[in-house]
């Protein structure tokens, strides 16, 4: 609520009404001299103006609805586990050279989005060789824009299909190191801005996120502009190239004191038995309050046995049962042997074919765009309650800008204030709800660093598992921090099996404390009464064949 003069008060309904109107205004002003050149807001039903597939294996079935807690309509997944496909054909071309180019639309996660996708297909005319009621995975697209989050998979992508000029072949270009996707079930939306300079910026909520270059062979993979030189691929390398820098000294003998069966730990003849260790008790004994159940049937369920509880005079005794000698570590112990290693007098470097000048470059001054025909979803998803609303393709970045704060803004601020209500019920602080969530922003982009590529999995489920968490987001950051110091030092120094460890043992530890947490939080009597169960319920023996 906001607090006006004289103690009147507006709620924030009606405050963001009013903002509506105003932005209204400005948006039609701006109009006036540039319009958008496609626009799909879904106020009416989408019959008779999308086509939906009729190939067999898209049998996801879209529905008009409403936006959870809006009066505004959407396009909606409405069933799990479904392939989707829908496509809209533009009244002209859209020609992408020589101008401002933007591609805009929003998504709503309202179930989360574990494996799907939530992305958009720019079509190219149908003389490609498609047709909308046969739209599907192969229908050729210009550009496709949006969150794909599946296993390591978790990035906004931007993949361009480009002509070859040389070959005319149409290649896939993906953006490297996409942004990640919000995590969480509110509105957003993503902006893809193509300029004349050959810049991409990618927005998501009007944030820039993103910033490449379609002729930079940093920005995509592959790169638009092949290399002028490539590996003669007809050169092999030489039968008696030595790429070995060390190699085993074959001058040095193993020590004849060297014993490699020495074991590593032995038994630690100095030790003596604590006194007051109870010998004769055992460590667990027969629950002493158990009784066999009244339903309890011999002949079905075997003979009965009480369950088992610690020995309580074990508690105040150093130790119950046999007494052994504990082991230490051996001082013979030494392993197996191994010469010591000495530079390689043959060594000649890591082999490289020459470079050839490369018979596929050309050179490049813009991407050779295809004109987009059409706007496409083609999925397949695990979750359903994706909404799609108000696509925009513009040639003014300030309408675009205009529509996100028409037909956005009002919307994810009304999900804002509804979701800091249910944080506040749920007694979760507003700073430490906005921390955490810049928190898992940060972590996100962390594991999709180029050089944690190969742990990206392992960092993306242990950052997931944490977000449903929220209580361990401090705990997660220094496990996470562990981790990427541990693959530093691979990096540096080697020791794959040493990191892979120190990282498991890290992903064990706070998978455990996330597990422990919820249990506390949110099954605490479910667990009290399932520790009853399992304290008086018998362990059954399997029956011995006779």
């Amino acid at each position: 609520m906001w607090i006006l003069g004289e103690g009147r008060r507006i709620s924030s309904r009606v405050f963001f009404s009013a903002l509506v109107i105003v932005a209204s205004t400005s948006l039609l002003q701006l109009s006036a001299s540039s319009d958008p050149i496609f626009y799909e807001s879904f106020d009416k039903p989408f019959e008779g103006r999308w086509i939906v597939s009729e190939k067999e294996e898209y049998n996801g079935v879209w529905k008009h609805s409403m936006s959870e807690g809006h009066d505004d309509y959407g396009l909606l997944v409405s069933e799990k586990a479904r392939k989707y496909a829908i496509v809209k054909e533009l009244d002209e071309p859209v020609i992408l050279k020589d101008k401002t180019i933007v591609l805009q639309y929003e998504t709503r996660l309202q179930n989360g989005l574990e494996c799907g996708g939530a992305y958009l297909k720019f079509l190219r005319p149908q003389e490609a060789g498609w047709v909308p009621r046969q739209f599907n995975n192969e229908s050729p697209y210009s550009i496709m824009f949006g969150p794909d989050k599946c296993g390591v998979t978790n990035k906004v992508h931007f993949i361009l299909k480009h002509k070859n000029p040389k070959t005319g072949e149409f290649v896939e270009h993906y953006m490297k190191t996409p942004p990640s996707i919000p995590s969480d079930k509110l509105t957003h939306v993503y902006s893809a801005i193509l300029t004349p300079n050959n810049e991409i910026r990618i927005l998501i909520d009007g944030e820039e996120k993103k910033k490449a270059n379609f002729l930079s062979d940093e920005d995509f993979e592959p790169a638009l502009v092949p290399s002028q030189t490539i590996p003669d691929p007809d050169e092999q390398k030489p039968e008696d190239w030595d790429e070995r820098a060390k190699i085993p000294d074959p001058d040095a003998r193993k020590p004849d004191d060297w014993d490699e069966d020495a074991p590593m730990e032995i038994e630690d003849e100095d030790a003596v038995k604590p006194e007051g260790w109870l010998d004769d008790e055992p460590e667990e004994i027969d629950d002493p309050d158990a009784t066999k159940p009244e339903d309890w049937d011999d002949e079905e369920d075997g003979e009965w046995e009480a369950p088992k509880i610690d020995n309580p005079r074990c508690e105040s005794a150093p130790g119950c049962g046999e007494w052994k000698k504990p082991t230490k570590m051996n001082p013979a112990y030494k392993g197996k042997w191994h010469a010591p290693l000495i530079d390689n007098p043959n060594y000649k470097g890591i082999w490289k074919p020459q470079q050839i000048p490369n018979p596929s470059y050309y050179e490049l001054a813009t991407p050779n765009f295809e004109p987009i025909a059409a706007v496409g979803i083609e999925i397949w998803t695990m979750q359903d309650g994706i909404l799609f609303d108000n696509i925009l393709i513009a040639s003014d970045e300030k309408v675009a800008e205009s529509y996100r704060l028409t037909s956005w803004k009002p919307k994810l601020e009304i999900e804002k204030e509804k979701q800091k209500a249910e944080d506040a019920a749920a007694g979760i602080s507003d700073g430490l709800s906005g921390f955490q969530k810049k928190v898992f922003d940060v972590l996100y982009r962390v594991a999709d660093l180029a050089f944690l590529s190969s742990y990206k999995s392992k960092l993306v489920d242990l950052i997931d598992n944490a977000e449903k968490q929220p209580n361990l987001t401090i705990g997660i950051l220094f496990s996470v921090v562990v981790i990427i110091f541990t693959i530093l030092l691979k990096i540096v120094f080697g020791g794959k099996k040493k990191v892979d460890k120190v990282t498991t043992q890290t992903q064990t530890q706070t998978s455990n404390s996330a597990a422990e947490e919820a249990s506390n939080d949110h099954g605490g009597i479910e667990k009290e009464e399932n520790e009853k169960e399992d304290a008086t319920a018998p362990r059954r023996r399997s029956r011995r064949d006779n």
